[in-house]
C-alpha cells in the first residue's frame, strides 16, 4: 500500500528537490482540491479522474449499541470516478 509519504518522495525524486519541497507541493495539491470541492465545484485531472462532492440524502439508520433508530442527517461527501486511461491501466 502506497502513502502519502510514499508519493512525496517519488515527486521530490522525480522533480530532483528536497522532499520538505515535494511535501508542500503534495500539501498544495491537496489543499487545492479540498478548497475546490468545498467551494461546490469539481476538479478535473486527466488521466487520472473526477473529484466531486455530492449530497448524500438523508437516511433512517440504527445505533449498533443500544439499537435505537436514529436519523442521520443529509450531507454533502466526496466522490471520485476514474478516468478511462487509469481504469485501462489498472486492468493489466
Amino acid at each position: 500500500m502506497a502513502n502519502k509519504m510514499d508519493l512525496v518522495e517519488k515527486v521530490a525524486a522525480t522533480i530532483g528537490c528536497t522532499k520538505a519541497d515535494g511535501e508542500r507541493a503534495v500539501e498544495a495539491v491537496i489543499d487545492m482540491i479540498t478548497q475546490t470541492l468545498k467551494g461546490g465545484q469539481e476538479v478535473s485531472i486527466a488521466g487520472l479522474g473526477i473529484f466531486e462532492a455530492k449530497m448524500r440524502a438523508g437516511r433512517t439508520g440504527r445505533n449498533p449499541r443500544t439499537g435505537e433508530t436514529i436519523q442521520i442527517a443529509a450531507m454533502r461527501v466526496p466522490k471520485f470516478r476514474a478516468s478511462k486511461t487509469l481504469k485501462d491501466a489498472v486492468k493489466q
